[in-house]
């Protein structure tokens, strides 16, 4: 009581968006102020509006905005761990990433690593709500440039193609390039999650020493026992989360641009961020998140509320350091 009393005072003296009803007031994630200077803040909640990099469907360029809609529904608590994510830590959204050179993928991947490498240098943990997965390589160059990071990665296909289609930075290669960048190692590595036709496409998962559970395999170890594994991987290194909604099965997230059929359900998501609580957690990202294909804005709203997940263990992980 005593934490809910004081996020609430903190809420009334920040005249934050969360005093709205959820249907008024500015569209930020999770209602928390904006801030033009990030420098200010422990978590910075950010959009990548940027879809350059798919190879299917486009539409998750839209994600950021329809997320910070949908996040307007969340409340302020995780009913589960009990977290206030607000509590001991200054969160507020940044907007989203100018991106000048949107038809330019190279460019635009750069513009994106220098926005991250702003943020890095002010000390401010990025949580990310995209776009596709191509974002999620310059995110890792701009946070794993002094020490390559862990990386626990949900989704339904590995990302680490060599090149597709001529491009080696679009949504299918981002751990592969970070990998090669130095910024990303291997050997912490999980991914969960993985089926469909795809899987010709992940050699270097293999090759790299990545541990890659199928969802035939998170089946049949379970939910609890795949936790212990992705903890016992990342160990205490410095570790970022990856979560693309493709790994959710399409029954509860149709908006996505590369829909796999078999996976994981809603509640699994959640359970799987809240079973990384107490690791040392660096950033996070949901991507792929594309409202064009969601009737209902479902995928959105899974998207928000996982959003919110990623944030309650990152602002634990952030309190631990800081304690």
């Amino acid at each position: 009581m005593q934490d809910a009393e004081k996020f609430l005072k903190r809420l009334l003296e920040s005249n934050s968006q969360g005093l709205f009803p959820t249907y008024a007031g500015l569209p930020t994630f999770m209602r928390m102020p904006f801030y033009q200077n990030p420098s200010e803040l422990d978590i910075a909640l950010v959009g990548v509006a940027f879809d350059g990099g798919v190879t299917s469907r486009p539409g998750a360029r839209h994600g950021p905005r329809e997320i910070r809609n949908q996040s307007s529904l969340l409340g302020f608590q995780n009913h589960q761990s009990h977290i206030i994510p607000y509590i001991d830590c200054c969160v507020g959204d940044v907007g989203d990433v100018p991106i000048t050179q949107f038809y330019n993928l190279e460019e635009a991947i750069q513009e994106i690593e220098l926005f991250y490498k702003n943020l890095k240098k002010e000390q401010v943990i990025p949580i990310t709500a995209g776009g596709d997965h191509s974002i999620s390589f310059p995110i890792l160059k701009a946070l794993g440039a002094e020490q390559p990071v862990a990386l626990i990665h949900i989704d339904a296909h590995c990302d680490t193609a060599p090149e597709i289609r001529g491009s080696k930075f679009q949504h299918g290669s981002p751990f592969h390039n970070a990998v090669e960048a130095g910024v990303l190692d291997p050997k912490r590595t999980i991914q969960i999650g993985i089926r469909g036709p795809s899987e010709f496409h992940w050699d270097f998962s293999y090759s790299s020493g990545m541990c890659v559970i199928h969802i035939e395999e998170f089946r049949e170890l379970g939910l609890k026992a795949v936790i212990e594994k992705a903890r016992a991987i990342v160990g205490d290194a410095p570790t970022y989360i990856s979560f693309d909604i493709d790994a959710i099965d399409p029954a509860f997230a149709p908006g996505t641009g590369t829909p796999e059929v078999g996976g994981l359900t809603s509640f699994e998501g959640q359970q799987l961020i809240r079973g990384m609580q107490g690791l040392n957690l660096i950033g996070a990202d949901i991507v792929e998140v594309s409202p064009p294909w969601d009737p209902g804005y479902c995928t959105a709203l899974l998207g928000a509320t996982l959003m919110f997940e990623l944030l309650c263990v990152v602002s634990e992980a952030f309190r631990n350091r800081k304690a």
